[in-house]
């Protein structure tokens, strides 16, 4: 709930005038069943018509007082609780955009979107209650019982005499509340997940006839969330008829005893009325104050989710004082001694499914899944659950090295291609040098600076990528290519050009082409690739990093492609990371990559001679491509 109250401080002034309205209309509602006593009791025997409409006349301006002020009290208060949820949302976002590699897959990509989404929703309904029934039930309950006090103590007694135990039930019940609506959202993050993992691959889901499989796993899924949120509804609802009960039993009583005190002419019969009416108050009251404690149940326990995320440090502005060394050797890009491992607590599926993960954390889990997003799809549509080929690294809680030990040297202009089997850790080179994750030991430099002494985003402002499964975002190709960036239209046209987009572009009738709305979903995925590396060449990066983006290109359009970048980008230091060695073999070097290590490094001739496992791939490839 601290983080409630933390966004609700910048709203204190409209928070504060709700409050009030809501208090002054509550007043005036308290005030009618007294009114109305003394119109029966003091009024009504005077037999004075003028009187009577004078107080009638009153009772109907409080009424309208009550009626206005909650209406006034309740417009406020849904306003600011929209405006509290807003911040939230928004500040649980841009923490998201600069949660490092390593904090983004601890949290998973589908709990965050249910904490944006459903923990968001929990938070704004209990922010209003906050403001208008958490204002107005105390007031009734604690207002009306002093109303009955000043009429008929001994009346009042009946009622006080069973608050002990009301309370106590309201308290025992609801404050098993908090972990019960934790385990609900937990359960409706994994919903969430093989939710979107199916509607991420539902070509290949289909095309498997995995389809009863996977409805299966969704039903599983789904069941788990109903029956927890079946406990937690039934655990939460009991108070609510235990409460009526003793408060029903209560006005029994009140009735009975009120009836043979009036009886003996102890007390007047309008005091029993208006004793009924503030006794249907203090029963609203009570309920309400429960429903409160089911509501703040759940905003609690949605309200601790989103606070860990929004106060996750980040580290932005936190450069550590080894970032500050240099690198032993020249070089604009240089790996010293790089030794990296994801750790044994990551959740791994926001690297396995989907294009629209986050491309800053597209890298491998050590076995480099997303370089043949295929592959993955077909397991996780054969019924494998995540990561099955390495649940056995994670038996003991150990973590398998991504990479070991990786040393090499670009120049400024310089080109390296990066060549291995599924799984092998080149992507991870990727993720260390754009500082996605930290290297475990070793230190990566950029330019003769540590890239942990970067602010990130200028770090990445030098780079042009296409990571594997990279987003077409649903835009214009215009708006696509550009991306939000000061670029000219002869830069975009250009940039399609190199990519060998321009054709296609120029195919498109609405504003030449580039006004097109596209989407990833309509365009074949050669396409896809070659407007995404488009969109890397506009920026006229000084580092550009091709992660498998060719893989849907055809041989002659690789080729192109790559002769346009060489020519225009010649002082572009470019890293390709590729299956073929057709891709590579015109780089300045080439890194042949082996389960997390180097197996070889040097031009395609040296490796021919000198690397058993580039001249395997090598006469594979080409021996193919020539029969």
């Amino acid at each position: 709930m601290k983080l409630i109250f933390r966004f609700m401080k910048k709203y204190s002034g409209s928070i504060s005038a709700a409050v009030l309205v809501k208090f002054f209309s509550t007043v005036s509602e308290l005030s009618l069943p007294y009114i109305l006593e003394h119109i029966i009791d003091h009024i009504v025997p005077l037999k004075d018509l003028n009187q009577v409409l004078l107080w009638g006349g009153f009772m109907f301006v409080m009424a309208l007082i009550t009626w206005g002020g909650n209406a006034l009290a309740n417009r406020l208060a849904v306003k600011n609780a929209h405006n509290v949820s807003y911040d939230i949302r928004q500040a649980l976002f841009e923490k998201t955009m600069y949660l490092n590699g390593k904090q983004f897959d601890a949290f998973g990509l589908p709990s965050l979107i249910s904490r944006m989404t459903s923990d968001s929703y929990n938070v704004q309904t209990a922010s209003q209650q906050l403001q208008t029934i958490s204002i107005r039930a105390p007031m009734l309950l604690i207002g009306g019982l002093c109303m009955m006090l000043l009429m008929d103590v001994q009346l009042s007694l009946i009622l006080i005499a069973s608050f002990p135990l009301l309370f106590s039930i309201i308290f025992l019940i609801s404050s098993r509340g908090i972990p019960l609506f934790h385990k609900v959202q937990e359960k409706l993050d994994n919903v969430v997940r093989i939710m979107r993992e199916n509607i991420t691959g539902i070509r290949v889901v289909k095309a498997l006839s995995k389809v009863p499989y996977e409805m299966n796993r969704f039903k599983n899924a789904n069941d788990e969330l109903r029956d927890s949120d079946v406990r937690a509804g039934i655990t939460m609802a009991l108070p609510s008829p235990l409460i009526q009960l003793i408060l029903n039993i209560g006005l029994c009583v009140v009735v009975f005893i009120g009836a043979k005190r009036v009886d003996a002419g102890l007390i007047d019969p309008g005091v029993i009325l208006a004793f009924l009416t503030y006794f249907n108050m203090i029963t609203m009251g009570v309920m309400a104050i429960n429903r409160i404690f089911v509501s703040m149940s759940k905003a609690s326990a949605s309200a601790n989710r989103m606070g860990e995320v929004i106060d996750t440090e980040t580290g932005q502005d936190v450069i550590p004082e080894e970032a500050c060394a240099t690198p032993s050797g020249d070089g604009f890009i240089r790996f010293e001694h790089v030794t990296f491992s994801y750790s044994a607590e990551s959740t791994h599926e926001n690297r396995l499914h989907g294009p629209e993960n986050d491309t800053a954390f597209s890298g491998e889990d050590g076995e480099c899944p997303e370089e043949h997003p295929g592959e993955a799809d077909a397991r996780f549509a054969g019924g494998q659950h995540e990561n099955a080929e390495t649940d056995d690294r994670f038996a003991g809680g150990a973590r398998e090295n991504a990479l070991k030990d990786i040393s090499f040297t670009l120049k400024k202009g310089e080109s390296l291609g990066i060549i291995g089997p599924t799984g092998c850790g080149k992507t991870t080179i990727i993720n260390l040098l754009m500082h996605f994750y930290d290297a475990t030991e070793g230190a990566v430099f950029v330019d003769g600076k540590d890239v942990r002494g970067y602010d990130k985003a200028e770090l990445r402002s030098r780079f042009g990528t296409v990571f594997q499964n990279d987003m077409i975002f649903k835009d214009t190709l215009r708006g696509n290519i550009g991306f939000d960036r000061d670029v000219s239209d002869d830069e975009i046209r250009e940039a399609a050009d190199d990519a060998q987009v321009l054709n296609y572009i120029e195919t498109l009738e609405e504003g030449f082409g580039y006004e097109a709305s596209i989407q990833g979903a309509n365009l074949s995925g050669g396409q896809k690739q070659r407007i995404l590396v488009a969109r890397a060449l506009a920026g006229k990066p000084e580092i550009l990093v091709l992660d498998d983006s060719s893989s849907a290109l055809d041989y002659k359009t690789d080729a192109l492609m790559r002769k346009a970048i060489a020519e225009h980008l010649q002082d572009t230091t470019m890293i390709l990371i590729a299956q073929r060695v057709s891709s590579v073999m015109n780089m300045t070097h080439i890194m042949v990559m082996e389960e997390g290590s180097c197996k070889g490094y040097g031009t395609h001739a040296e490796l021919l001679k000198t690397c058993p496992a580039y001249k395997e791939i090598y006469d594979i490839q080409m021996g193919a491509m020539n029969e």
